[in-house]
């Protein structure tokens, strides 16, 4: 059941000792069934905790991410699109708070239903997308007039040209037309 605020997430369980591992977004993106979480932006935004017994039980959301009018692809972490850092429009959907050592959507949580998007506009100066970038890590680069964000379910974006798509790290293709839509409650976390 997707988070409400005041109310607890998820429940305390004991450690099944099988629990399988994912090292990775992408591993936990291809897991089908309850797992742990040993790495990943997802680990890391629930706090990197170390093993233990018993563990929190939750619900994860998920991200389903469309390239022009191909098969769905399936990720947890994130989705970013972009020609370059330094010139276009850049696009990351975020599930999570961080990409790597960036605090890219510092309101996000795994398990509200719906997704943080944060938009570079195509005419954002390189000045200024220099100036933001320095202030990924703690997470203050917005406000900042190039930069969109809000909170979405799903979304359809066109752009003039193809741009590249990473989801949850890893590059999937290149796009004109990219769709994303959040799945509420899709993984089963144990950490």
């Amino acid at each position: 059941m997707t988070i409400r605020r005041g109310e607890p997430w998820g429940s305390e369980v004991p450690r099944p000792a099988d629990l399988p591992l994912a090292a990775s977004d992408r591993a936990l993106a291809a897991a089908d069934g309850p797992i742990g979480l040993a790495g990943g932006d997802v680990f890391r935004s629930l706090g990197s905790p170390p093993p233990r017994d018993p563990v929190q039980q939750v619900e994860l959301d998920a991200i389903e991410v469309v390239l022009d009018d191909g098969q769905p692809l399936l990720g947890v972490a994130h989705v970013v699109a972009r020609r370059s850092w330094w010139r276009g429009r850049v696009v990351a959907c975020m599930n999570v708070d961080h990409l790597g050592e960036w605090n890219v959507a510092p309101r996000a949580h795994p398990n509200d239903g719906r997704l943080d998007v944060v938009e570079c506009a195509a005419g954002m100066s390189v000045r200024a997308r220099w100036a933001a970038r320095s202030r990924l890590p703690a997470g203050t680069h917005v406000p900042h007039p190039d930069i969109e964000v809000g909170r979405i379910t799903d979304r359809r974006w066109e752009f003039d040209r193809a741009h590249r798509v990473w989801v949850d790290g890893e590059h999937v293709g290149s796009t004109r037309t990219l769709t994303v839509r959040c799945l509420a409650d899709r993984f089963t976390v144990l950490f």
